[in-house]
């Protein structure tokens, strides 16, 4: 079974994009499609960006953490808040804080927002970002508008069967190109 990793990039108070994570959770384990793992950068609390972590003398157990999840992932469903019209500084410093473990790593990125443009509008910053060191990511999208209204704090969404045939697709693409990668490297 694939290890796919659910990156919760926000790390604000009273933050809404990570219902889309737990919904990404509950939606692989229920459908038994993936190892899954919620990588959540509010529980790391990295300090700000001096280095990357292969240069830094005595990174801290958390650093460390975050890279070996990356690195035993499969792949990673991205679930990214917009702030306006960009990604949260959060995410930034953690995709500089590493590089090779990024390398040719599948990942799915889910945008999220309050308004009706449901986070579309950072899509271009971080694939550019990603692409920069990188990482591979699948040419699929999972906008999600009006988070608050379309999901619950458990990550139940209100539709779930529309949001499911979303999710599928979404889902599918991300181990079509994890199991792509498996086999150019076997």
């Amino acid at each position: 079974m694939k290890n796919i990793s659910i990156l919760s990039a926000s790390v604000r108070n009273g933050r809404n994009s990570h219902r889309v994570a737990l919904y990404f959770k509950n939606y692989l384990e229920e459908n038994q499609l993936a190892n899954v793992k919620i990588i959540d950068l509010k529980a790391y609390d990295f300090p700000i960006f001096e280095e990357r972590l292969r240069f830094i003398s005595n990174p801290s157990e958390a650093m460390l953490s975050f890279a070996d999840e990356v690195t035993k992932s499969d792949g990673i469903i991205l679930v990214t808040p917009e702030y306006n019209g960009g990604y949260p500084a959060s995410l930034k410093n953690a995709i500089d804080l590493l590089y090779a473990e990024w390398k040719r790593k599948p990942i799915a990125i889910a945008t999220v927002s309050a308004g009706a443009f449901a986070g579309t509008q950072v899509i271009t910053s971080i694939q550019f970002s990603l692409w920069k060191i990188g990482a591979l990511t699948v040419p699929a999208m999972f906008p999600v508008a009006t988070v608050e209204k379309t999901f619950d704090e458990n990550g139940k969404p209100n539709d779930e069967e529309a949001t499911n045939k979303r999710a599928s697709s979404f889902v599918n693409e991300l181990i079509w190109w994890i199991e792509a990668k498996q086999k150019m490297n076997t």
